[in-house]
């Protein structure tokens, strides 16, 4: 293999990864995603957002509920699982949070594995049961302008400006288990 000089940059995945590849798949353009200060977020998008702990814990708090997965899109090869999801709230089916994860299988016990296929439990509420030891290493604080994807996903109409963050969550070993992009609806 050869050796990278001092001026060769190593590429590192982009603000909107997985979000972008699907889409890329679809033929579509990315709103516009601006990287922001988090420090600079406006509340509650803050409280939810600028943390190094994990978003399923931070939105059940803050709603007051349990939370299921309603999948858009998803891609199985081998290892690596991708999907595209809204977060809902139990009961109401309020959609919360826009997003793509691409989730490495082969880091997680059989059982956690069948879960995350299943997919009506989000991540974090696996990892959870699973007590899957990670942390979660947010990389890009993200100011989004909807477009037609998201606003049908949660249920927007008109040009929004809503806030999110690019995230991965690393095992001891640190391994990704999974990158993710997670955009929140306007909060209450």
């Amino acid at each position: 293999m050869p050796k990278l000089s001092k001026s060769a940059k190593v590429k590192t995945a982009s603000a909107a990864y997985p979000l972008d590849v699907f889409y890329a798949a679809a033929g579509l353009k990315l709103p516009r995603i601006t990287e922001i200060d988090g420090a600079t977020m406006l509340e509650p998008y803050r409280t939810l957002l600028v943390h190094k702990g994990d978003m399923t814990p931070a939105l059940e708090n803050h709603y007051g509920s349990s939370i299921h997965i309603q999948i858009l899109q998803m891609h199985n090869k081998r290892d690596s699982y991708t999907r595209e999801v809204v977060l809902r709230l139990d009961g109401s089916e309020r959609p919360i949070e826009f997003g793509a994860i691409e989730i490495k299988l082969d880091l997680f016990v059989k059982k956690a594995r069948e879960e995350i296929i299943e997919g009506v439990r989000p991540l974090g509420a696996i990892m959870r049961e699973y007590s899957v030891v990670h942390t979660s290493r947010p990389s890009a604080f993200l100011q989004i302008q909807s477009d037609g994807v998201i606003n049908e996903a949660l249920e927007l109409s008109g040009n929004m400006t809503l806030f999110g963050r690019r995230n991965t969550l690393i095992n001891p070993e640190g391994q990704p288990l999974a990158e993710i992009v997670e955009i929140l609806a306007p909060a209450l």
